[in-house]
């Protein structure tokens, strides 16, 4: 879960402007109205476009530095092979931790495979949206369960560890956490063995909820993990680039679910149910993962010259 930080600047480059005023009225006495919104006026512009013209030069440098990538992508430690649209981009392990923690203010050691994101979009753009990459090598996970899940039963043990995990949250000096629901049921398609579903979470009193929309790739020693980073508000747009992303990812041959060799591989100790639950996270904990969504949409980042980053992009592309 990643969330945009927020700029402070424009916070500080008030804070400044004010300073400024109340310096010129106490060195002149001004009666004339006008001439009191002139001062204003000239201290507010002077200050808040210097503050922005320093933030649009940290954030060219940081796009300058990232290699956006298309066509087949190699993901090594997973066995497996990104065959990324011209309708995305791909940005491998060390420019998606400076996205994660540089760009959205998420804590250091992330550890994600890559990220994807749209074409004609950057990370600095207002209501920007992209899709972490991990792997979990936890063995083959069985199939055998699909039919005969109840996933209304299993949203209800969801939402119960939810806010037993929210009360942990909250004891640490965090927000509280609440599942709502499925933002999506739970499908999972036999043929491709890749499965997908979303939950919708509410953090705090934040009047918009976020989206985790998961997909899940099985593979003969593991899961390729791919998560969607949007708002609810994003739902619909997701949902219409979902089949895109699906259809990407692919485990390389020799590594793929049918490839499974019961005599040789190890057999996770999880079956589709848990996975949708959660449990195979266990390591990273439900906890840790809520904080990383909440990180990208809890607050938000000063973008009064959003257009600028088409520019940026136009740019990186040519």
């Amino acid at each position: 879960m990643f969330q945009k930080m927020v700029s402070v600047s424009l916070l500080i480059a008030t804070m400044i402007s004010v300073s400024l005023v109340n310096s010129a009225l106490a060195q002149q006495s001004l009666t004339d109205g006008s001439a009191m919104d002139a001062v204003v006026e000239q201290a507010q512009t002077e200050e808040v476009l210097s503050d922005e013209e320093q933030y649009w030069a940290w954030a060219q440098g940081v796009w300058d530095g990232v290699t956006p990538q298309t066509g087949e992508i190699k993901i090594d430690a997973a066995g497996a092979v990104l065959n990324v649209p011209e309708s995305f981009y791909f940005l491998d392990s060390k420019d998606a931790e400076t996205v994660l923690v540089e760009v959205w203010g998420n804590p250091p050691g992330q550890n994600v495979l890559g990220m994807l994101f749209p074409e004609g979009m950057t990370p600095f753009d207002d209501g920007s949206w992209g899709v972490s990459i991990e792997y979990e090598e936890d063995g083959y996970v069985s199939d055998e369960d699909a039919a005969d899940i109840d996933y209304d039963e299993l949203l209800e043990q969801m939402q119960d560890d939810t806010r037993a995990a929210s009360e942990s949250r909250m004891s640490q000096g965090y927000e509280a956490i609440e599942l709502v629901g499925w933002a999506a049921a739970p499908f999972y398609d036999t043929a491709t063995h890749k499965m997908h579903w979303a939950k919708e979470l509410k953090f705090g009193e934040q009047e918009s909820h976020t989206l985790n929309y998961n997909i899940r790739v099985l593979g003969r020693k593991g899961v390729l993990v791919l998560n969607f980073i949007a708002g609810m508000n994003q739902k619909t747009v997701i949902e219409e680039n979902l089949e895109t992303v699906l259809a990407l990812a692919e485990f390389d041959d020799g590594a793929r679910y049918a490839d499974f060799n019961p005599d040789l591989d190890q057999v996770a100790a999880y079956g589709l149910g848990a996975l949708v639950a959660g449990k195979v996270i266990a390591k990273t904990g439900f906890i840790a993962i809520a904080l990383v969504f909440l990180k990208k949409f809890g607050i938000f980042i000063l973008l009064a010259l959003a257009g600028v980053f088409k520019t940026f992009f136009s740019r990186k592309k040519n």
